[in-house]
Parts: structure tokens; sequence; C-alpha cells
């Protein structure tokens, strides 16, 4: 593989020979991708909000982070694979779009809207039809911990509005930044549904 996979790297006689274990092992990839890449931001995040309850907040939701990195991690190992990096991965893709994010609001406001695509897609794997139970278990495991960190996030955006405009302007925050995740969201599941197997 590439020191950075991206899904089109893939020819249409590779992508017609592989098991669907080959398939989710690439998928895990690009979860634990997305799991790593939230880590980052949230180190970022640890620089502009600096009070004592959001650092123990910041730290927690850090350590779920790279919990469940490793989670998938030990799963594309149980499938005999290895992880590699990822090129083109939903973080990656939803970080050009958005560019540099500005002050705590921006950061803020991109953890709350990718947790709540992370919840939304370890859901809908879930639901899948034949999902084998080790993976399942792990689907469950990193779901436990995102309402937590949706709620934190929420409470700290809602404290600290006053001082970056007021709630209007920070909902207009979430709601360009949701928009943008929408487009690249579209844009990521042709290649999800085709890892899935579907």
């Amino acid at each position: 593989m590439p020191s950075a996979f991206t899904v089109s790297q893939l020819s249409p006689e590779i992508r017609d020979r592989m098991s669907l274990e080959q398939r989710l092992a690439l998928l895990f990839n690009f979860y634990r991708e997305a799991e790593m890449h939230g880590a980052r931001l949230l180190l970022n995040l640890h620089r502009h909000i600096t009070d004592g309850d959001s650092q123990i907040k910041l730290t927690r939701h850090l350590s779920d982070e790279c919990r469940h990195a490793w989670l998938w991690t030990q799963r594309i190992d149980e499938l005999g694979a290895a992880p590699i990096q990822v090129g083109d991965g939903y973080q990656s893709r939803l970080g050009r779009k958005v560019g540099l994010p500005r002050h705590a609001i921006d950061l803020l406001a991109l953890t709350l809207i990718a947790e709540s695509r992370a919840i939304e897609r370890y859901q809908l794997h879930a639901k899948q039809p034949g999902v084998d139970a080790r993976t399942l278990e792990v689907l469950k495991a990193v779901s436990a911990d995102e309402p937590w960190h949706l709620s934190w996030v929420g409470e700290k955006m809602k404290e600290l509005a006053p001082q970056y405009g007021g709630q209007a302007a920070v909902d207009r925050t979430i709601e360009k930044y949701r928009a943008i995740e929408r487009e690249v969201y579209q844009s990521f599941l042709a290649d999800e549904t085709f890892l899935m197997g579907k």
C-alpha cells in the first residue's frame, strides 16, 4: 500500500477481487484516521480554552479519541491487516474544505459537527446486516462516549458565546460548518459504501 492511501487509487480489477475483510480493514483505517484527526483537533483546543474545568474535559475527551483509534487499530490487526496512513479520509477532506480554524468557537464547532457525524456513522454501520460480533462490540464501545462529547462541547460553546458575538453568532458558525460537512460527507459516501461491501 502507498504511504497515504486513497480509495481512488484502487483499480476496478482490485476492487472486484477484494474480500469483505479487506474492505472492512480499509474502512476501519478511515475510522481510525478520523479518531486520530479528532485527537489533533482537541490538542489544538487545549491552547485556546485553558480554564481548569475545560482542561479536565478536554483531556478526558482526548483520552477517549485515542482509545477509539486504538480499538480500530486492534480491529484492523485482528482482520490480518496493518494500519495505513489514509490520505483522503473524512476529517482530512473536512479540514481542506474548512481551512484553518481561527479561534475556540471554530474549533469547538468543528468538534461538535465531526462528533455528530461519528456517532451517526457508527450507529448506521452497527445496523447493517451481517456485522460481525467483534466489529459490533467496537462500534458500541466508541459510540458510547459520543453523547458526553457532544454534551460538554455544546455546553462550552454556550458558555463562550458572549465572548464571540452571542449565541446567534455561534449558531451561524455551527450552521456554516454543518453545511460544509454535509458536502464533504456526500463526497465520502461512495467510498464508504464500497468499503462496507454494499
